[in-house]
């Protein structure tokens, strides 16, 4: 008899139906009264979250937070890149040391990124495996024009 009066005295540990209903009522009254307060701080919560995540996004792209927008999809990265070259060409261009060859290779170097950018675009719409393909091979073309143009501009 001892050991059930024990029982009785000591709080039950599991949730009981009791409790669940005692905590829904509480639940009523508190969480109506929270919620206009708490909505602005979730609205500022998410969009420092937002621009959090577009800053990282922008410096992990190489571009200016404005312009991400500009490099969106799963070829963002490669567009990126190739602005970034003909930014590059475009220096190599109108600098004054730049030789008839440099100008050369601008010229042909600008057409070949046009054309990339265009194969980036196209493969946006193309099955994973082939997408994948067609970027593995834009950017092994990227990297040999930059390559060059690194050199060129003396870097």
């Amino acid at each position: 008899m001892a050991r059930r009066k024990r029982q009785a005295d000591e709080p039950s540990e599991g949730l009981t139906p009791k409790k669940a209903r005692n905590a829904v009522k509480v639940a009523k009254v508190i969480v109506p009264a929270a919620v206009p307060a708490l909505a602005p701080l979730a609205l500022r919560a998410a969009g420092a979250a937002r621009e959090a995540y577009d800053h990282y996004q922008a410096r992990r792209m190489g571009v200016p937070v404005e312009q991400l927008s500009e490099y969106t999809g799963r070829g963002g990265a490669l567009l990126a890149r190739i602005a970034g070259a003909a930014s590059g060409l475009r220096e190599l261009r109108s600098s004054p040391k730049s030789t008839e060859d440099d100008q050369r290779f601008a010229e042909r170097g600008q057409g070949t990124l046009e054309q990339l950018a265009a194969s980036v675009r196209a493969a946006e719409r193309m099955p994973a495996a082939r997408r994948k393909a067609a970027h593995r091979a834009v950017a092994a073309e990227l990297e040999h024009i930059e390559g060059q143009l690194l050199h060129r501009l003396g870097i």
